[in-house]
C-alpha cells in the first residue's frame, strides 16, 4: 500500500493537478508520506517541494482509497486529502513538468485518469465545491 498526502486546492471551482516531467496523467499535487511524518507533514513539505510554495487553511477532506496508477496492478493508495489555500501562485518545481485546474467532467474525460484524483473529484463536486 502507498500512503500519500495530497491537496485539494480550488480556484474558479476547478482543481489544481500536477503532471510530473516524463509522465502523461495528471495527479493530485502532494506525495509519499515519509517515516515519522504525518500526513499534513507530508502535505507541506511535498507542496513546498513540487509547487514551490506554503499552504494555509489546511482542513482535512478525507481518506480516498484506490488502485495506485502507474504501479504493478493490485498495489492500492492510500491518499490523505486536504483542502488548503497557497500563499503564492504555484509554478512547478522539482519533479512536477506541468499544472492545470480541471473541473470533474474535464478531468473525467482525460485519455488517463487517477482514480484517487478522480475520488476527489467526484467528493468535491457532491459538495458543491467545484463544477
Amino acid at each position: 500500500m502507498i500512503r500519500t498526502a495530497a491537496l485539494a486546492h480550488i480556484r474558479d471551482r476547478r482543481m489544481l493537478q500536477t503532471r510530473s516531467t516524463g509522465k502523461t496523467v495528471f495527479y493530485m499535487a502532494g506525495g509519499k508520506i515519509d517515516p515519522g511524518e504525518t500526513p499534513e507533514m507530508a502535505l507541506h513539505r511535498e507542496i513546498r517541494e513540487e509547487l514551490g510554495v506554503s499552504t494555509t487553511a489546511v482542513s482535512e477532506l478525507g481518506v480516498f482509497e484506490a488502485e495506485a496508477y502507474g504501479h504493478a496492478p493490485g498495489t492500492q493508495l492510500h491518499m490523505t486529502c486536504f483542502l488548503g489555500e497557497l500563499t503564492a501562485e504555484p509554478q512547478p518545481s522539482g519533479e512536477i513538468a506541468e499544472l492545470r485546474w480541471f473541473t470533474l467532467d474535464e478531468y473525467a474525460t482525460m485519455s488517463e485518469v487517477a482514480p484517487g484524483s478522480l475520488l476527489v473529484f467526484q467528493r468535491l463536486h457532491k459538495l458543491g465545491l467545484i463544477d
